[in-house]
């Protein structure tokens, strides 16, 4: 057997970080660890090529080679994903499709033509799918309502990466979370049982990329690192010495919940084992909102005071926030602007709410007949308006959408949360700083750096030099990341007019009228 595994391409996003990737010499920030991971579970005698059509594209010669093409997709990348389909179904190549967007939406996966839909997670499905292969089946959809476990999961088949061309490596601890917020479909997707792999599974994957040569920044993809805190904190205990007997080479990041200020020891675990940011959903600092959103999780401590402790522990914090909750009042995005002035936030990911298939919020706005899905399809994107009626004027939402994203990614705005974020971290102590950047991809950085903010930008240059010099003279062991947020305004700084541009065309006027320059 011949398979062909593809990954199809993002469109400009937040996370895309386009303009940044063209600086630092990259093509995308982090791997796709599922579809390494069904990569794993096929049978060794098959024969696989892969390729990230974010990184590289396939050529007519490995469609003409496969017997089978295997696509993973997020919603996100609806467009390329359906167009692979369908190039496939033309070329007359058997299509086999899973991950989160054809598991939340299978219609959308049949109608493109593919024959096998391999959804909910690969360790009961994929082999579903290659028993029918077997037997010569030529179409099945295959789903499982019990979870795996992943303690039993293959190693990713990190070695089919072009490593070289991403930002950061990714593995994977945890599936599900334990809270329940209306909105989140990652819920519906692994449950609400957090399950985890054991730590010396999740070492063996560390050693395989230390063996493979990766140092630098790794992303720890768990939707919530702390879903299971006491397996965490066993997988901590054992990175720790891990880290220390191979001189520190990878600089974590993760995605937890707010109540990580809660607990010291793990704060200090994570510190210690070389956790240098962490990712928070926030999503308003309103009260009402969080209730009405069932985020009660974010509602048992005061939020400042959470973000200073998780900076105080070494983190730097990036975080989310969304506008159009039910019953959300006037201002919303002026209190989320404030908010973020006060917590200096590098990098607040700031969206519109869209209803996903299978979430609660979906099925009560289902309920109450207020899904538009026709006028706003799902697209998956942070600056999409609302596929329902929300309960306040979508002018209004809008409005407040561009307004916030446009201030808070105004460069000097921006420069300044970036310096006061690391001057308000704690310092790692005791322990190797770990670098965020290779030494290659650093010297690249600063050099484009002061062409583009010392040099070029006029309304920044002075900004710039003076920045530096503070971080320079007061915490110079920040340095490195410091230039790595200053060198990701680049990709924000452009992408605010394209999030302008797309609420413009979807409103047919342009939500704010401000004077604006670049």
């Amino acid at each position: 057997m011949n398979a062909l595994l593809l990954y199809p391409q993002f469109p400009q996003s937040f996370w895309s970080y386009d303009r940044f990737m063209k600086l630092a010499g990259l093509k995308a920030v982090i791997p796709p660890l599922g579809i390494i991971t069904v990569a794993a579970l096929l049978p060794e005698d098959w024969e696989i090529r892969f390729f990230d059509r974010n990184v590289g594209c396939e050529s007519e010669a490995d469609w003409a080679w496969c017997d089978l093409v295997i696509l993973s997709a997020m919603l996100v990348q609806k467009p390329d994903f359906q167009a692979l389909i369908h190039k496939a179904v033309q070329l007359g190549k058997p299509v086999a499709v899973g991950g989160p967007y054809p598991t939340s939406v299978p219609e959308d996966a049949l109608a493109a033509g593919a024959n096998f839909l391999v959804l909910d997670e690969g360790e009961m499905t994929v082999p579903q799918f290659l028993a029918a292969w077997n037997r010569g089946e030529t179409q099945g959809v295959f789903r499982s309502l019990e979870k795996p476990d992943v303690s039993q999961s293959p190693r990713p088949r990190f070695d089919l990466l072009q490593r070289n061309a991403y930002l950061m490596m990714a593995i994977q601890f945890s599936r599900g979370c334990p809270f329940n917020c209306e909105f989140c479909d990652i819920i519906s997707l692994y449950g609400r049982k957090p399950r985890t792999k054991e730590p010396e599974q999740a070492l063996a994957e560390l050693q395989t990329l230390y063996d493979l040569g990766w140092r630098g920044s790794l992303f720890v993809v768990d939707d919530n690192f702390i879903g299971n805190q006491r397996n965490v904190k066993r997988f901590l205990r054992t990175l720790i010495p891990w880290m220390k007997s191979h001189h520190y080479p990878f600089a974590f990041i993760t995605e937890a919940s707010v109540n990580l200020a809660e607990d010291d020891e793990l704060l200090q675990l994570m510190r210690e084992a070389g956790f240098y940011a962490v990712f928070l959903g926030i999503e308003t600092p309103d009260q009402d909102s969080l209730q009405v959103a069932r985020k009660v999780q974010n509602t048992r401590n005061p939020l400042i005071a959470a973000c200073q402790k998780i900076n105080e522990a070494g983190l730097l914090i990036y975080a989310g926030f969304i506008l159009g909750f039910d019953g959300e009042r006037s201002g919303a995005g002026e209190r989320i602007q404030a908010f973020v002035a006060q917590t200096n936030i590098p990098q607040p990911m700031l969206g519109i709410l869209q209803a996903l298939p299978n979430t609660a919020l979906w099925d009560r706005l289902k309920q109450e007949h207020r899904l538009v899905e026709s006028n706003s399809p799902l697209t998956g994107d942070q600056n999409t308006l609302m596929n329902f009626i929300p309960t306040r004027p979508v002018a209004d939402i809008a409005r407040e959408y561009v307004s916030g994203f446009w201030t808070m990614y105004e460069p000097r705005h921006y420069l300044r949360r970036c310096l006061y974020q690391c001057l308000q971290i704690r310092s790692p102590q005791n322990r190797k700083q770990v670098m965020q950047f290779s030494l290659s991809q650093g010297l690249r950085l600063i050099m484009q750096l002061i062409w583009h903010q010392g040099l070029r930008r006029s309304e920044i240059r002075g900004q710039f030099w003076v920045q530096l010099w503070i971080i320079i003279s007061k915490k110079p062991e920040v340095l490195h990341l410091y230039l790595g947020l200053c060198a990701a305004g680049e990709h924000f700084w452009d992408y605010r007019e394209l999030a302008r541009q797309r609420l413009t065309q979807q409103l047919g006027y342009d939500p704010i009228a401000v004077n604006f320059s670049t």
